[in-house]
């Protein structure tokens, strides 16, 4: 049996999360407490009793989401599984944050950070209104990136997030991926859907954000992770910091290669996926990938008893 262990990226998002595994760790409680610490004021109160709204924000929802998985991560620990049982480790946008932090390769207060950096800096790179994001729900990579290209018209439109064989997200100006939506039903997509997203990220309208993050990460100390850490830009693991840290700022303007990072850790003989932290969308995903891949979704202190069995 190999593993690898994922953690989600934005939209997992949801009050609460976390809190039981808080209330039953104390390693779990003390994630929470070193992210308040690092971004000087009480994150953890959000997450667990504010608004939904607030908590969705971009600049809440990476570093919550990032602490809910490294509390997850904690609890693992305490019940006697370890990050280097591990193959690999891999994250969707975000969470590429949570698996290098859960691998060593950046401490948790660096990585709270950098995405309280990155979620504002993404939030501010394009006024609200002239992005957008779609998703494509039954078209493969190459059509989508063919609509995209055609949708373009002088204007920006990426495939952003290649989820799964049948659900590709375009991303760029508003227009354009309007445009692209009728485009695609008339490709013969099962749905083409607006999504009720605040910027249109992964796409070249977030260079601005790119510029920014490579600023902050110039800053900051990257170890070589302990577990290889599939990259979301080159679909396949590295080790290098200094790579690390040139992905994750090509991260943020480049596609979220998830499909073809599920189709390489499959090809690398791995058979089952524990999704560390909130929400289910990755084990979806990743359903639809590699049908074969036994699942496991660790989010609550049930699910971390369930797996000691």
């Amino acid at each position: 049996m190999s593993v690898a262990w994922v953690f989600p990226g934005q939209g997992a998002q949801t009050i609460g999360m976390g809190k039981a595994l808080a209330e039953a760790y104390p390693a779990a409680k003390a994630v929470f407490d070193e992210v308040d610490a690092a971004l000087g004021e009480k994150l953890s109160a959000l997450i667990w009793d504010g608004d939904i709204a607030d908590l969705t924000l971009t600049a809440n929802a990476q570093p919550a989401l990032m602490a809910t998985s490294l509390a997850a991560v904690k609890a693992l620990e305490a019940e006697g599984f370890a990050i280097t049982d591990a193959a690999f480790v891999a994250g969707h946008s975000l969470g590429e944050y949570s698996a290098l932090c859960a691998a060593g390769a950046l401490s948790l207060s660096d990585t709270a950070k950098l995405l309280r950096i990155r979620g504002e800096a993404m939030q501010s790179a394009v006024p609200v209104g002239v992005g957008a994001m779609a998703a494509l729900l039954g078209l493969d990579f190459a059509t989508a990136t063919e609509v995209a290209q055609e949708a373009a018209q002088g204007e920006i439109c990426q495939a952003a997030n290649d989820n799964d064989p049948g659900q590709v997200v375009v991303s760029g100006h508003k227009a354009a991926v309007e445009r692209a939506v009728e485009i695609a039903k008339g490709k013969g997509a099962k749905r083409a859907v607006m999504l009720p997203v605040s910027a249109p990220f992964h796409c070249a309208l977030m260079q601005p954000a790119a510029d920014r993050m490579a600023e902050a990460l110039a800053g900051v100390a990257i170890s070589a992770p302990v577990v290889p850490v599939v990259a979301n830009v080159r679909a396949e693991a590295v080790s290098s910091p200094d790579l690390i840290r040139d992905l994750l700022v090509e991260q943020v303007t480049g596609s979220v290669r998830w499909r073809e990072s599920v189709e390489w850790m499959v090809a690398q003989g791995v058979t089952e996926a524990w999704e560390v932290g909130a929400g289910k969308a990755l084990s979806g995903m990743i359903k639809r990938i590699a049908k074969e891949t036994v699942l496991k979704n660790l989010g609550t202190p049930e699910d971390i008893v369930k797996l000691k069995g």
